[in-house]
């Protein structure tokens, strides 16, 4: 109970108002796991379940709450905004999929019994009952989430019949409890697997990102893995098992992918700058070598290679960024992060030009920062030797890119020219030819560093006079 300090105006006034007009209302699921856990913010938001119908809940909200929405009432959930806190209002239910719909069945029910026992696992299925501030815990969710136990109320079957995402979110729960999920939870998502194929992207996508930007994503994941869900919604994932890594012989690729996110996790908080967890560095790290199965030849004398597997797997990344209904920026980014993730390896002791250098900054723009970091996480050799010759190279090429940078401001590379003062000198209108001169300039810049407007001016007529010349 002191654990709900925080939220304890809100849900004395909603109690009282409900109660009041005779319906009962409890606070349920994730706000009661949470504060059982300790960790229940001033900003969370809150579930309540109720036996008002829909229409009942939106006539006692009405002029009372600081705003109400109805997204959600068809499934007999009202939003509202209470006391600055967003909050969701459900009337008691169950509901079910139909085997090939994505849309849930629903039913309203009338106790809240039954209504816990319809959630997904045990440590959501506990509720504080309101005003009587009474907890209800049908199903032992407590002993659970004390033991970091993924348990259903019910069999495992019959709560993934009712929604298959649920078997993502076993996922994502032992991912954020680094939590053991009960046998009984596993086999249900064995022999259903196949039926998370009928769940929206859209939802698929918010349980699989939730999973990535967990303290502990290697759970969950191996645990998609291990029961075949991720052949539906990461199929590239898997496949990475069975490739053996050319550089890492100790290791397949599979094992290394998830050791690379898991370095790229740690250096968010200790490489400067640091960072808040980033999603899209931690995609990057773990489909960074997707592209491997695909690009697999053996070579004589036993040796494996994978040559050009990071742009096959820049491709492939898109390709399935895109079908998890993720937003093009995003996905663009960290397909880039895929692109040129290996770049740094032809770095070697420092034997890049200064141009090479102007170039990987250029190339990677505003994703240097995590490119930094992607490439230090991809170092996962137990050679000890050698991981301190790579990190050791790596610093030497922030420090020359932080030297470049400061003598010729890299972050803002232009040519010398820009595009008026071209169509001035060449004495041509705007147009095509406009754009080969920028790139000609811009690639001057690239491999001289900056120029004075003479210098510049002198190199684009040189450059005109031999367009003209063919």
């Amino acid at each position: 109970m002191a654990s709900l300090a925080p939220i304890a105006k809100p849900l004395r006034r909603v109690g009282d108002r409900f109660a009041d007009a005779g319906w009962e209302i409890a606070l349920v699921g994730g706000p009661v796991r949470d504060a059982l856990l300790g960790r229940l913010g001033s900003d969370t938001d809150l579930d309540f379940t109720t036996n008002a119908h829909p229409e009942q809940i939106v006539e006692l909200l009405d002029g009372w709450a600081e705003a109400v929405w109805d997204v959600g009432i068809r499934f007999g959930t009202v939003g509202a905004r209470i006391d600055g806190r967003e909050v969701e209002i459900t009337t008691y239910r169950s509901e079910s999929y139909d085997s090939s719909s994505r849309k849930p069945e629903v039913a309203f029910g009338d106790n809240l019994a039954a209504d816990l026992a319809r959630r997904d696992f045990t440590m959501n299925a506990m509720a504080v009952t309101l005003p009587s501030m009474e907890f209800v815990d049908l199903f032992d969710g407590i002993a659970d989430l004390a033991a970091k136990r993924i348990r259903t109320p019910g069999t495992a079957q019959s709560s993934f019949d009712d929604d298959p995402l649920r078997m993502m979110r076993a996922a994502r729960f032992s991912s954020q409890l680094d939590a053991t999920v009960d046998a009984d939870v596993v086999d249900a998502m064995l022999a259903q697997a196949e039926r998370i194929s009928i769940v929206s992207a859209e939802r698929v996508r918010e349980e699989f990102s939730k999973i990535v930007m967990s303290d502990h994503p290697r759970v969950g994941l191996t645990l998609l893995v291990d029961t075949g869900i991720a052949d539906i919604v990461l199929p590239e994932l898997p496949l990475l098992r069975l490739e053996a890594d050319e550089h890492h012989h100790h290791k397949d690729v599979y094992e290394h992918t998830l050791t690379v996110l898991e370095q790229a996790i740690t250096l968010e908080s200790v490489h400067e700058p640091t960072c808040e967890p980033d999603l899209t560095l931690r995609l990057a790290a773990l489909l960074h070598d997707i592209g491997k199965p695909k690009t697999r030849k053996f070579e004589a004398g036993g040796r494996v290679s994978f040559h050009h597997h990071e742009v096959v797997g820049a491709r492939m990344t898109k390709k399935r960024m895109r079908e998890l209904r993720y937003p093009n920026d995003l996905t663009d980014d960290v397909a880039k992060l895929v692109e040129l993730h290996l770049r740094f390896h032809g770095y070697g002791t420092g034997e890049w030009t200064d141009s090479a250098v102007r170039r990987y900054v250029r190339d990677a723009g505003d994703q240097l920062v995590r490119l930094h970091k992607l490439t230090r996480a991809d170092s996962t050799t137990r050679n000890r030797k050698r991981a301190q010759a790579l990190q050791s190279a790596y610093n030497d090429l922030e420090q020359r890119i932080e030297r470049l940078s400061e003598e010729e401001e890299l972050a803002a590379m232009r040519p010398d020219l820009d595009g008026t003062k071209i169509m001035e000198v060449l004495g041509i209108p705007p147009g095509p030819v406009v754009g080969e001169a920028y790139n000609f300039l811009l690639g001057l810049r690239l491999d001289r560093g900056p120029l004075d407007e003479e210098q510049a001016i002198e190199a684009l007529r040189a450059w005109w006079a031999a367009r003209a010349s063919g």
